[in-house]
């Protein structure tokens, strides 16, 4: 009887741990500033706390040679986000956080069919004015972002 109650203590311990990790919502997302693309952990710890994170269904780190690059997949069936704006607000992030990742693509699952966004670095730089490294934090980076978002068609330029 002890043995059970001490194992179901346990089980429950270690449901109520993950539980609260998994709705952290005020992760400092800048503790990752320097990382690099060969670092799953901290890749994955930033995908899973962007936008749509929800819909997260996995990534490949491209790491084998250079340019480095990340495939981050998303089950978009039941998202009301804007695909587009997510894949760029998603690499902003990750552009800025991670130090040598050169290229990330976004594969979104719709109803009707596979999206796919394929950013550069250099072409995403390009397309702000700024060196994303540059930004040391959340507030300035969210700012860039927004600004930038607001135009549709500046948006479909860096997506085509």
């Amino acid at each position: 009887m002890i043995i059970f109650l001490l194992f179901s203590l346990l089980v429950m311990f270690f449901l109520s741990g993950c539980h609260s990790n998994s709705n952290n919502t005020n992760v400092d997302l800048f503790q990752y500033k320097g990382s690099y693309v060969g670092d799953n952990s901290a890749v994955v710890n930033s995908v899973i706390h962007l936008e749509g994170a929800k819909h997260f269904s996995g990534l490949e780190l491209k790491t084998k040679e250079e340019p480095y690059g990340i495939i981050v997949n998303y089950d978009w069936m039941e998202s009301e986000l804007n695909d587009k704006e997510t894949a760029i607000t998603n690499a902003s992030y990750l552009f800025t956080l991670i130090q040598n990742v050169d290229w990330i693509t976004f594969h979104f699952e719709m109803v009707d069919g596979m999206e796919e966004y394929k950013i550069s670095r250099e072409k995403l730089q390009a397309w702000y004015g700024i060196e994303l490294k540059e930004i040391d934090n959340e507030n300035k980076l969210k700012e860039l972002i927004q600004e930038s978002l607001e135009d549709d068609k500046k948006i479909n330029q860096l997506l085509n």
